[in-house]
């Protein structure tokens, strides 16, 4: 009878037994991959590599106290996912929510019509209206610039449904200061937008200077203030 011949097969991918320095070079791998480099501001690049040289140091410690032995490979994967979600914390922290979210809070839906056109766009065509004398459509332009910029500083969010009185006494919480501008503003939106009102010049200076007066006020957040 032939013996049967023996044969070794070397499964793929990283040893499953790793020494400490292959540990380390799997990891600063992971680290290394285009995702993560990616997802970082510029600003921020010194302290990862501080944190990164900081975990390889913890790295060092901790194999060296193992004089050598073999690693379980349990215990590399337990590492990673650890920094891994570390890092979509630290991200989370310093992104806040995903982009999308806030993209979805700034465009579409804008008491009753749907509009992508930003703060600056709305702005630039209520004066444009304004210049033509043309004051009803500057009036609701303008209202729906301050609407919009105030979403865009996440400070006030509209939905659809979202009113135009309603928009105005929820800004009054975080500005306080511009309690009754914004409800005078609010009804004169709701008057050239839905009662067939014409809009006059004065209700347009009105409702400029509370869109500089918003821009350049920092809100306060007081939740107590905001309108039942």
């Amino acid at each position: 009878m032939i013996a049967a011949q023996k044969w070794s097969v070397t499964p793929p991918g990283p040893p499953l037994d790793p020494t400490a320095q292959q540990a380390r070079a799997q990891l600063s791998a992971e680290l290394s991959k285009p995702e993560y480099q990616a997802a970082r501001p510029s600003g921020l690049t010194l302290l990862l590599q501080q944190a990164q040289q900081a975990i390889s140091k913890w790295l060092d410690d901790l194999f060296s106290g193992l004089n050598g032995a073999p690693i379980n490979p349990n215990l590399i994967v337990a590492i990673v996912v650890v920094l891994v979600v570390a890092a979509v914390l630290v991200l989370f922290l310093i992104f806040g929510l995903p982009r999308l979210n806030r993209r979805s809070a700034r465009v579409g839906s804008l008491f009753g019509d749907e509009d992508d056109r930003d703060s600056v766009v709305l702005r630039r065509d209520a004066e444009h209206a304004a210049a033509a004398g043309d004051y009803t459509t500057a009036i609701a332009e303008e209202f729906r610039s301050i609407a919009r910029a105030l979403a865009e500083r996440t400070v006030v969010t509209t939905f659809p449904g979202t009113t135009a009185s309603g928009f105005a006494s929820r800004a009054a919480g975080a500005f306080p200061d511009f309690r009754q501008a914004l409800r005078d503003c609010a009804a004169a939106f709701d008057g050239v937008r839905y009662l067939g009102a014409v809009g006059t010049q004065a209700q347009w200076l009105a409702m400029s200077q509370l869109e500089l007066g918003l821009r350049e006020a920092r809100p306060s957040f007081d939740l107590d203030r905001v309108d039942a």
